[in-house]
């Protein structure tokens, strides 16, 4: 797990996960296995809309464990198969979420970049996204997991 400098618009971290790109590509494709994973420790999801296509729309609330609902938007800007996947957050705050998967023997490494329209903005947010990104890797990863057995 790695940081990227804090002047950068890029708020970036990684992850090496125990199962090959096919299966974590497919948790990301899978709507019923995305609502398990996505977001920080202790969130629930809501999908209205999920297409997951270029150009496809996803839709959906995130609710805290404080009972509040977060409302995102989303459109997915580009889907590689196994390997790489753009989200374009449309709603405040703006990012864009480059997903870069690369096989590493029967392991995958989880290159996770999210893009602010600013190195401002993305200081603003670098306190809860760096922690909230983890959490949801640390998610993802227990999803993985729980999987194999």
């Amino acid at each position: 797990m790695s940081q990227a400098n804090h002047t950068s618009a890029v708020i970036s971290t990684e992850r090496v996960l125990s199962s090959p790109p096919r299966k974590v590509f497919a948790a990301f494709e899978q709507p019923d296995r995305l609502a398990q994973w996505w977001g920080p420790s202790g969130f629930t999801n809501t999908f209205e809309q999920f297409e997951f296509q270029p150009g496809g729309r996803w839709v959906f609330v995130m609710h805290g464990p404080n009972g509040a609902n977060y409302a995102n938007e989303s459109v997915f800007r580009e889907i590689q198969p196994d390997t790489r996947i753009v989200i374009e957050h449309i709603v405040e705050p703006w990012f864009r979420l480059t997903v870069t998967l690369t096989a590493r023997g029967d392991q995958t490494h989880l290159a996770w970049d999210q893009e602010f329209e600013s190195p401002e903005v993305a200081a603003k947010f670098r306190p809860l996204s760096a922690t909230a990104n983890e959490q949801n890797l640390d998610r993802l990863q227990s999803l993985l997991a729980s999987e194999k057995s």
